[in-house]
């Protein structure tokens, strides 16, 4: 072979491999990368480099000589930091959002669904906090529109989300929830991930359906002509489609939010037994992947493989639910300045709610499993 013709051959194997390694930093790029806005305004570079900078009150040589020798103090030597599982932070909170609107997009919509996710990736533990969307709250970053101030705590994701242009801040209807919860209750998340009830159908037909067990009869047929018609659950086991775990999941009329928030529990349990079944587990990834498009997501590739490496990792006692006490509130009415009406709400003691809200981000409440675990 001539050496014209032999390099020819060799160029084409040099265009494939430059090929081949720019397409593996595309991707790696693209695995660190938020499906969708990040929750909090992403950090200027000039700042991200003034955090190397030495800090100002660095002691100089002469301070450092006349400082005590670590060997005269051998209680001063560091501790070993517990290693997180899944190349996860040690501690991520996650807010978990389930919105009423029916379609493919996020334009509109309330919080039907506010959970709040601590992911300990050391011991390893998911404790879910159920936070009710009637809370009459302070929302923060949207005063110059319709003098708004004051709302139910769902009305803060729906007055963020893009299709209202009430709020210019990152992180659209999640961003905004998430300003909320800090503002009235202290409550710091990480990162975010809504779902619309059509997806949500969607994902449990694709897991083949869910299973659970009912104790009690639960009655969603109509009130009044308002009411939307959420069917008849007979007690017993209970084999439920997307659509039908989606109605039992919205039953609340004849009972209450609370006992709402029992019945999501139920089934947020058994979609992730189904998540953890030998035929589902190993389909997960593609599963994220199916779905990717029609949920709304901070969370990176990267972190969402983070979860999916740390479900099967979970023990039935460290998977917790919680609720703050029903006892806390008190039925209410408040003017909503939206619609020139007067609503139901629910109205608490902040300074009872935000020391329930310090334990759980301490994780030290919930810490039996008796008190909200799945069955």
């Amino acid at each position: 072979m001539t050496p014209r013709r032999l390099a020819i051959p060799c160029i084409l194997i040099f265009l494939l491999l430059l090929s081949c390694v720019f397409l593996f930093f595309v991707i790696r790029q693209a695995w660190f990368v938020p499906l969708d806005e990040s929750i909090r305004p992403a950090e200027p570079l000039a700042n991200a480099a003034a955090a190397t900078v030495a800090p100002k009150n660095k002691p100089t040589p002469i301070q450092q000589a006349n400082q005590p020798s670590a060997i005269a103090t051998p209680n001063l030597a560091p501790t070993s930091t517990p290693k997180a599982l899944c190349g996860g932070p040690q501690v991520m909170y996650l807010l978990g959002i389930g919105a009423d609107s029916r379609g493919d997009t996020y334009l509109y919509g309330l919080a039907d669904v506010i959970r709040i996710a601590r992911v300990d990736f050391v011991t390893p533990k998911i404790t879910m906090l159920s936070i009710p969307r009637d809370l009459w709250v302070e929302i923060p970053d949207i005063s110059d529109h319709y003098d708004i101030t004051h709302g139910k705590l769902n009305q803060a994701y729906l007055y963020g989300n893009p299709g209202m242009g009430y709020y210019d801040g990152p992180g659209e209807g999640p961003g905004l929830l998430a300003r909320t919860l800090e503002q009235n209750f202290g409550l710091q998340v990480d990162h975010y991930a809504a779902v619309n009830m059509q997806t949500f159908v969607h994902i449990v037909d694709a897991l083949g359906g869910i299973d659970i067990y009912l104790e009690e009869d639960m009655d969603g047929s109509p009130v009044d002509d308002n009411t939307e018609d959420m069917g008849f659950f007979n007690a017993g086991q209970q084999h439920l489609t997307g659509e039908e775990s989606l109605r039992l999941s919205r039953i609340r009329k004849r009972y209450s939010t609370f006992k709402r928030e029992e019945n999501q529990t139920l089934v947020m349990c058994a979609i992730k037994e189904k998540l953890l079944s030998p035929a589902v587990l190993p389909k997960i990834p593609q599963l994220v992947s199916a779905f990717q498009d029609n949920l709304k997501t901070d969370l990176t590739p990267a972190e969402i493989s983070q979860l999916v490496c740390l479900l099967p990792k979970l023990s039935k006692e460290n998977l917790l639910f919680a609720s703050l006490p029903e006892e806390m509130f008190t039925a209410a009415r408040q003017h909503d300045p939206l619609y020139n009406i007067y609503t139901a709400v629910l109205e608490a003691d902040f300074n009872e709610l935000q020391r329930y809200v310090q334990d759980f981000q301490a994780g030290t409440w919930p810490n039996q499993p008796e008190e909200s675990s799945c069955p």
